[in-house]
């Protein structure tokens, strides 16, 4: 059975089956017998969708709304076959984010330049495209109500330009997407979370990433639930882990800003060095070669994404 959090608010996190297990979560907010799913995981989720739905005694026609924090494929790859199966479901994604779901060439042209088509077509398959109709453009501060549940689709540029969280002021929750970072629940210690910011390309921006975070504290939920990976309580003190982690990786690029063709490989590894330093100091006792396994991708991401930063800032 795949991972499965029931946490007694009408919200329910599982397992979207994406690369490993609990690396990505797909939220399900259900009221009244209708259902919302938040962040899709790639194709290969669906099987999962599905069976949480029976899970809670419902099926494919109770879904009303299928919410993408944002377009990057581990998040929103799978939405075009959800929305196959759904049958009554809208699509809410942020304004710049829906003429690529309803014709998404453009959307894996880019992702295959930057991984190849072949690692995009054995992790994602088919991205299938979604009718322009049935797609809901999320401005900020848009409302869909799921049941008698409203949430709150709000404006959060920082990570990507077509990046919203969704506020569930009912359960005193936001659903962040990569906003709020990445949390990953094998690095908790006694229910301690470790967190840490997503610096990944092309769109990241620091200013933006940090007056989001700021609005999102604002709010003052009991928690906040990530797509990688679901809830994080202690909102407030997680969120001032999160602004000083982010101002020191932003540190550490642009110390490396001059140095050429080694900037990458020096700024990833400086980035390393500091998180492996943070999590030791959290008391997180996981040998070395276990943090690299689970944070491999993301330090190449991050490093990618500052150095992203750095030449749009140059230029």
């Amino acid at each position: 059975m795949f991972d499965w959090r029931d946490y007694g608010n009408g919200i329910i996190a599982f397992d979207a089956g994406y690369v490993r297990p609990i690396l990505a979560a797909i939220h399900m907010v259900v009221d009244h017998g209708r259902v919302a799913f938040i962040d899709t995981g790639s194709n290969d989720s669906l099987p999962n969708a599905i069976a949480a739905l029976k899970k809670v005694g419902l099926d494919e026609s109770a879904v009303d709304f299928v919410i993408l924090t944002h377009i990057h494929l581990d998040h929103a790859g799978g939405a075009g076959s959800m929305m196959r199966v759904f049958p009554n479901a809208r699509l809410v994604v942020h304004p710049r984010g829906a003429r690529h779901m309803a014709e998404p060439s453009k959307l894996v042209a880019g992702v295959s330049a930057v991984y190849g088509p072949e690692y995009v077509k054995n992790v994602y398959g088919d991205i299938l495209p979604i009718p322009a109709e049935r797609i809901i453009e999320a401005g900020d501060g848009q409302v869909v109500t799921v049941g008698q549940r409203p949430l709150q689709c709000i404006d959060t540029p920082g990570h990507a330009r077509h990046h919203i969280c969704i506020v569930d002021a009912q359960a005193h929750a936001i659903f962040t997407g990569d906003m709020f970072g990445l949390s990953y629940r094998e690095l908790d210690v006694d229910g301690r979370p470790f967190i840490f910011p997503t610096t990944t390309p092309t769109q990241f921006e620091p200013e933006a990433m940090r007056d989001s975070i700021a609005r999102l504290l604002a709010f003052e939920p009991e928690a906040m639930y990530l797509t990688h990976y679901s809830r994080v309580p202690d909102v407030a003190d997680r969120g001032r882990d999160l602004l000083r982690h982010l101002d020191v990786l932003v540190g550490i690029a642009e110390r490396e800003a001059n140095a050429g063709e080694a900037r990458h490989d020096r700024i990833k590894q400086a980035m390393t060095e500091y998180l492996f330093g943070e999590i030791g100091t959290h008391g997180c006792q996981l040998p070395e070669a276990s943090l690299q396994e689970i944070w491999a991708t993301d330090l190449e991401l991050n490093a990618q994404g500052l150095g992203v930063w750095l030449d749009q800032r140059a230029s």
